[in-house]
């Protein structure tokens, strides 16, 4: 009996695969430097049982329209932004995501990409790097304090509460914005509800965790940061499609914001001449909020122990709502 056909959009480590080796084929894309072409995409849809995907895939409409046996999409990732849920629930294909694993880990990152931010980290290592320390002076690349201020968390989920709990540690005043109020977040961090303007007229650091939708796209426009405070902090984890860039770009050099940490952006890879990255108060990242070893090693076992269960007939263990 032939195995299921299992295709996986990057390269993976040999040693996730061996446990379910005997019970389906595998086959993924090699070239690490490089995500896999829209026609080799197709190509493979065409005949696998599963599909292994990551947010840079576009799993559209027209592709699955390819998709004769496919019977789960697994991302790598909890947003699933990339796949059009409509298109695979009408060809009934599961998907899923993988939640929770990932969410301290991104949280961390956050954190960090706050606290590198405010204190001017990556500008004052190139500024040593470029040979322009000379002397000592008291205001030399003088940043913003973190503890004791306010913190504004827009989207109170998963990774919104483990950034609550980081703050804690800083005596932050906590204050969130979620399409409905969280009360355990409330109640068990001391976090206080707030309207999105009256959380981007308070807050001296404005995070956003919340998935891109059709009601979060651009939500950070012009109107948004001219609500912010002129030294406030605007720092993003969740995707670029909730930030008008243009918007954002204007904000920073008109000193409406006094700085951005962003580790995603509405075109990934961004372009190295990107305007946004010529500022000297953006600190930029590569999409890595979950890049720990540790983590995306459980995010790849997730997404094959979701694939495994749905192959042999089971209920995957993080199906996305269709």
């Amino acid at each position: 009996m032939k195995k299921p056909y299992v295709y996986v959009t990057r390269k993976i480590p040999a040693a996730l695969l061996a446990p379910y080796k005997d019970d389906f084929t595998f086959n993924y894309w090699e070239r690490e430097e490089t995500s896999v072409p829209r026609e080799e995409l197709t190509k493979q849809i065409k005949k696998a049982d599963a599909l292994i995907c990551m947010v840079g895939d576009a799993i559209d409409k027209s592709i699955l329209e390819e998709a004769n046996q496919l019977k789960i999409i697994a991302n790598l990732a909890v947003g699933y932004d990339n796949i059009d849920l409509e298109a695979a629930k009408s060809k009934d294909i599961v998907v899923t995501n993988t939640p929770d694993v990932l969410t301290e880990t991104t949280a961390d990152l956050g954190f960090a990409l706050l606290l590198a931010t405010a204190r001017r980290l990556m500008e004052a290592n190139d500024y040593i790097r470029q040979g322009k320390w000379k002397e000592w002076s008291p205001y030399l690349l003088a940043g913003a304090d973190v503890h004791q201020k306010t913190i504004g968390i827009v989207g109170m989920g998963r990774i919104g509460r483990a950034l609550a709990r980081r703050a804690q540690g800083f005596g932050m005043k906590i204050m969130y914005h979620n399409r409905s109020r969280n009360l355990v977040a409330e109640s068990e961090l001391g976090t206080t509800y707030a309207s999105f303007s009256d959380l981007l007229k308070t807050a001296d650091f404005v995070v956003s965790v919340v998935p891109l939708s059709s009601e979060t796209e651009n939500m950070f426009d012009s109107q948004a940061f001219q609500l912010m405070k002129k030294d406030a902090l605007f720092i993003n984890i969740s995707r670029g499609g909730v930030v008008n860039e243009e918007a954002l770009l204007q904000a920073l050099q008109n000193g409406d914001i006094q700085a951005a940490g962003l580790d995603v952006f509405k075109e990934e890879p961004i372009s190295k001449d990107h305007p946004l990255l010529q500022l000297p108060n953006v600190v930029a990242l590569p999409h890595i909020g979950s890049a720990s070893m540790e983590t995306r090693t459980s995010m790849w076992n997730l997404s094959l122990e979701n694939v495994a269960a749905v192959l042999r007939g089971s209920a995957p263990k993080t199906p996305v709502s269709q």
